[in-house]
């Protein structure tokens, strides 16, 4: 399969010096077991928690840190990077076992470590100075609105639990069941004075969250 990666670079305005090494950020170990983008996604991840961490701190001086922490995992998560994958086509960039089954499905996982993986790429090939504008560029939308800060389901029940309870809410798996890399997650919420609630997901953290999501709605038509 011929991948025609200067559109990409196009995209985000880079020449590499090195195309092996940003075709290698864009290659999955289903495709590749030996020679793939696990160990760069992990200093993608890396790269992309400082600069945006630098970046808050330069938009949020007087903030504390709380709110900083919620708005840095919102921003770094695998939804963002997975929508900013999205928003550059990476799709049509990676390299998968489906590539050579002649697929064109690839799962939202890989799509969002893949992003992670070309800004490693972009750190190892340029330079530091040239990866922050790259981010700085593809998150400014997502860095714009951070000034509304979205609190997540499991903090809001977390919160309550904790105001008129003084315990946290008490959560459990119910059940992991699907194939290893398409997991589906059961787990169950209670506070001191309910029942269980339950919910799935793709991963125990989203299950969370969605169980989460459940138990308020029920606290809130109590």
């Amino acid at each position: 399969m011929k991948i025609n990666y200067i559109n990409l670079e196009k995209k985000i305005k880079i020449d590499f010096k090195d195309k092996e090494l940003l075709i290698k950020s864009l290659t999955h170990k289903s495709y590749n077991n030996q020679h793939n983008n696990e160990k760069v996604e992990f200093l993608g991840d890396r790269v992309l928690g400082l600069i945006i961490a630098k970046k808050l701190l330069e938009i949020y001086p007087n903030e504390k840190e709380g709110i900083l922490d919620k708005k840095f995992a919102s921003l770094v998560n695998k939804k963002t990077c997975l929508e900013i994958a999205k928003k550059i086509d990476l799709q049509k960039y990676i390299l998968t076992l489906n590539n050579k089954k002649k697929k064109n499905t690839i799962e939202d996982k890989v799509l969002a470590d893949s992003c992670e993986a070309l800004i490693g790429a972009i750190y190892l090939d340029k330079g530091l100075h040239i990866v922050e504008k790259v981010i700085l560029n593809l998150w400014s939308s997502h860095i714009k609105s951070s000034v509304v800060t979205q609190i997540d389901p499991k903090t809001k029940l977390q919160e309550f639990s904790l105001k008129i309870f003084k315990k946290l809410p008490i959560y459990k798996v119910i059940s992991n069941t699907g194939p290893k890399h398409k997991p589906l997650f059961k787990v169950g919420v209670k506070l001191v004075n309910t029942k269980f609630y339950t919910a799935e997901g793709k991963s125990k953290k989203d299950a969370e969250q969605n169980a989460a999501i459940i138990c308020l709605e029920k606290i809130n038509q109590s």
